[in-house]
């Protein structure tokens, strides 16, 4: 029996996609652009292109993997049986695992539909000998069941059955997070400065491994002052002509510009539900396109969050009032002492030459049930001289970062963020925000959600309001007042020990 299928991929992408035979190979790419449907048909031609065994018939067996079993019935398998059908195909498996077993011709594909998303989802994958795994919107899957399915391909057929003519893992992807594993390894971002050595280690690509990216399927337009304006259509947009003509005319219609550029241009990004704390924030006007220069003449000024997810902001104020957000450290699960160090080893790295001024969470100003000493104590053994900032108040610390966000200088921003505080810009672009109450209606929370951007930007409230970007926002004629920090001052030291802090603060200076 021959098997008739016609497909012919749309778009220049996804012709070299399918023709590679990297073990590894991944396309990401906007939505609609035909990446999943290129995956079915791989998966598909891969099996068409397997060796005989002794028996005549072309043996093989795939894994396909989504996030969750809702994802994975709505949308994997139901692109699959667009394209492979039950009625013409063979009877598809309702039951977990989701499996479709194709005999057509010479041609056996065993198909099996898996959710996995967490890191303890390996056990799942241990038992299986596979030909190839599809991993389906692979943002959404972490590192870990990547490297797990890459030893359990090239399985089967065994050795003994004539091997695996071809093996290995492709995967598609709508456009994921700055620091996912997927940009790290295609080399389109920088490596964490966060990251251990263990996970550099993970994310160096092997010489077998390629990634793909589509064009984007619309272009943007902008005004003088890069703002976006409207959308025209990319005469290079892949699977365009299976599309119909206002296709992504419609779908941007009421989106966030963040959704249009995760979702429709291709760019690395995240999309956050709930609402932005900072609508005022526009990264074509707040983030600037090339790294930014502290000027020596002006301190460097750090907001410090603690916790076991710390957080630290450096800046500087110009003296014309504008806002230079230079760079963030962001820790997770580490506490006050080994996050000092990591601080300390920071300032003398990159500002040593400048004077610095640290401010903090004033609940750093207590002592914890595990130690007698407070964050800030801790922090002073590290000779960093930090202060608690003037108020823990949450909506006088959003007002004050959104004051410097809405100031404008001879018509340039007050307020610009090096393009490589990523966990800040994800924050800014929706990833910090107040989660939505769920009943009917758009309620929200009236604080914002507590989540892996919400320390960094706890760090910046205090860095501004510590530098006294929020005293007119607080009550009382002094508070209104400009306030000379003596960089020798210390909240902990009494005048008499004044002697005392500067030889701490000299320690740190020698030392570095």
């Amino acid at each position: 029996m021959s098997i008739n299928f016609k497909y012919k991929p749309e778009g220049n992408t996804l012709k070299t996609f399918m023709k590679s035979n990297d073990f590894f190979r991944g396309i990401r790419g906007p939505v609609g652009s035909g990446k999943s449907v290129s995956c079915c048909i791989e998966v598909f031609r891969r099996s068409l292109l397997q060796k005989k065994n002794k028996s005549g018939i072309r043996k093989s067996r795939w894994a396909v993997i989504r996030n969750t079993n809702p994802q994975l019935k709505t949308t994997t398998i139901k692109t699959w049986l667009d394209w492979f059908p039950e009625d013409q195909w063979g009877d598809f498996a309702w039951s977990v695992p989701y499996t479709h077993l194709i005999r057509k011709g010479d041609v056996e594909i065993e198909v099996l539909f898996l959710a996995l998303d967490r890191p303890e989802d390996v056990k799942k994958l241990l038992s299986l000998e596979l030909t190839g795994v599809w991993i389906n919107e692979a943002r959404e899957i972490p590192k870990s069941i990547i490297d797990a399915c890459t030893m359990r391909v090239g399985r089967y057929p065994s050795m003994r059955d004539g091997g695996a003519t071809w093996y290995g893992v492709i995967a598609d992807s709508n456009a994921p997070e700055e620091d996912h594993w997927w940009p790290i390894m295609a080399g389109d971002v920088p490596v964490p400065d966060h990251f251990n050595r263990d996970q550099v280690l993970m994310l160096i690509k092997p010489d077998n491994w390629s990634f793909y990216t589509q064009p984007p399927a619309l272009l943007e337009k902008k005004d003088k002052d890069g703002s976006t304006t409207a959308y025209d259509p990319h005469d290079l947009a892949e699977n365009k002509n299976n599309l119909t003509p206002k296709y992504y005319d419609n779908i941007i219609r009421g989106k966030t510009k963040g959704w249009i550029d995760v979702y429709v241009l291709n760019k690395l990004g995240s999309i956050e539900e709930g609402k932005p704390v900072y609508p005022n924030f526009k990264q074509e006007l707040h983030v600037s396109t090339k790294k930014l220069e502290p000027n020596l003449s002006q301190p460097i000024w750090i907001g410090v969050d603690f916790g076991l997810t710390p957080a630290a902001v450096f800046a500087q104020r110009l003296v014309t009032g504008r806002w230079l957000i230079l760079d963030e450290l962001v820790c997770f699960d580490m506490g006050v002492s080994r996050f000092s160090e990591l601080l300390r080893g920071e300032i003398f790295k990159n500002y040593k030459p400048y004077e610095v001024m640290i401010y903090g969470d004033p609940a750093g100003d207590f002592r914890s049930q595990t130690d007698e000493r407070t964050p800030f104590q801790i922090m002073r053994t590290y000779g960093l001289k930090s202060r608690p900032a003037p108020t823990n108040d949450v909506a006088l610390r959003i007002e004050a970062v959104d004051t410097a966000l809405s100031r404008l200088l001879d018509g340039k921003p007050g307020f610009l963020l090096d393009t490589k505080c990523i966990n800040l810009k994800k924050g800014f672009n929706g990833g910090y925000h107040y989660r939505r109450i769920q009943t009917s209606g758009d309620r929200y929370d009236e604080k914002p959600l507590k989540n892996r951007y919400s320390h960094v930007h706890d760090a910046l409230q205090y860095l501004l309001m510590g530098a006294g970007e929020g005293r007119t926002l607080l009550s009382g004629k002094h508070q209104n007042q400009p306030t000379i920090v003596n960089k020798d001052w210390d909240v902990f030291a009494k005048q008499k020990n004044k002697r005392k802090t500067k030889k701490i603060w000299d320690i740190f200076r020698k030392n570095g």
